[in-house]
């Protein structure tokens, strides 16, 4: 979340000040992590580029390409997903919990992070010792024998971000069940669906917002 303008007593109630230095802090570590995962990203398709056309004009294909693929998955699949559950980015299967208001929400929304917050302690463990393997028995790729832990090591980093997302998504439920008249602070809401096809949609350019309010397309 961005930093309120002007704090009211809704905002304020429950630690609400406190739960949002948290947030900005968790927050730009995240937002780091999520640009570094990009650039990444972005460096590996040049490579990709240099790879392929390397190999059908000059038959000169970069010496362990695919090793290094292989290990830059856990790099684009995992670094960003704490951002990712930030700015409420996954997707959400609700069934039930949609149709819920006020305080059934949040308690709701609370056991599910509790067992989110389960299921990534076990993950976080079997990675971390996972990767500890990794670097004792110096397991390595097959062709060009870089080794494996640092990659490995990044998952069980990935989910102590989300980890650490997670809890602070809790207490800022935890406060929401506590306060029903508190503003929420640091905790994904449900979005609406036609509101959230809006912003889709002004995002590509389809449509825009007139001056006195109204909407229209951009497009033909």
């Amino acid at each position: 979340m961005t930093q309120p303008v002007a704090w009211t007593p809704e905002m304020e109630v429950g630690g609400g000040r406190t739960i949002d230095r948290f947030d900005r802090i968790l927050g730009s570590i995240e937002r780091f992590t999520a640009i570094a995962s990009g650039i990444f990203i972005f460096i590996l398709m040049l490579v990709g580029v240099s790879q392929i056309l390397g190999r059908k004009l000059f038959n000169m294909p970069i010496f362990g390409y695919i090793d290094a693929v292989e290990m830059s998955i856990a790099v684009f699949a995992f670094l960003a997903i704490a951002y990712c559950e930030r700015v409420n980015g996954h997707v959400r299967m609700e069934l039930f919990v949609g149709k819920l208001k006020g305080k059934p929400l949040w308690l709701a929304e609370a056991a599910g992070q509790v067992l989110g917050l389960f299921v990534l302690a076990v993950l976080i463990y079997f990675g971390w010792d996972h990767a500890m393997r990794a670097y004792e028995y110096g397991d390595s790729t097959i062709d060009a024998q870089i080794p494996w832990w640092p990659s490995k090591m990044l998952i069980p980093f990935a989910f102590g971000m989300l980890f650490l997302r997670l809890a602070l998504n809790l207490v800022g439920y935890v406060r929401l069940f506590l306060h029903s008249h508190a503003e929420p602070i640091a905790v994904p809401l449900i979005a609406d669906v036609r509101e959230l096809a809006k912003e889709e949609a002004a995002e590509a350019g389809v449509i825009a917002d007139d001056e006195d309010g109204t909407e229209r397309r951009t497009g033909a």
